[in-house]
């Protein structure tokens, strides 16, 4: 009986645990707010701060695979080089960035707008 109260209770803990990750992490405009991400010149969030927790890292990879993929169909609609597109938006994106937030300019510095 003992063994399967501990059973119960590791699955509990476990499933605890999981719900308590996920509430902490964190949003996309809760890391720019923070600090800790911002928009960079090619158009793609980058990491602002050094030694970044891998959800931050998995969040700012889901966004950008996210952003390549809109950046594709919307530059083939246009008729434009993807390339071209993905400055463009970095343009805009940047200019939308609210003060306090961070941008990363054309030579990789990091400038709290």
């Amino acid at each position: 009986m003992f063994r399967r109260i501990q059973q119960i209770l590791t699955v509990f803990t476990l499933a605890l645990s999981l719900v308590a990750t996920s509430a902490w992490a964190v949003s996309k405009d809760e890391a720019k707010a923070q600090g800790l991400i911002g928009e960079r010149a090619n158009g793609y969030l980058g990491i602002v701060v050094s030694n970044p927790p891998s959800d931050l890292k998995r969040l700012v990879s889901d966004i950008n695979k996210k952003r390549k993929a809109a950046y594709k169909k919307s530059a083939a609609s246009a008729g434009v080089e993807q390339g071209v597109f993905e400055l463009r938006m970095g343009q805009r994106l940047q200019q939308r960035t609210p003060r306090g937030q961070y941008i990363q300019l054309q030579n990789g510095n990091w400038k709290k707008k």
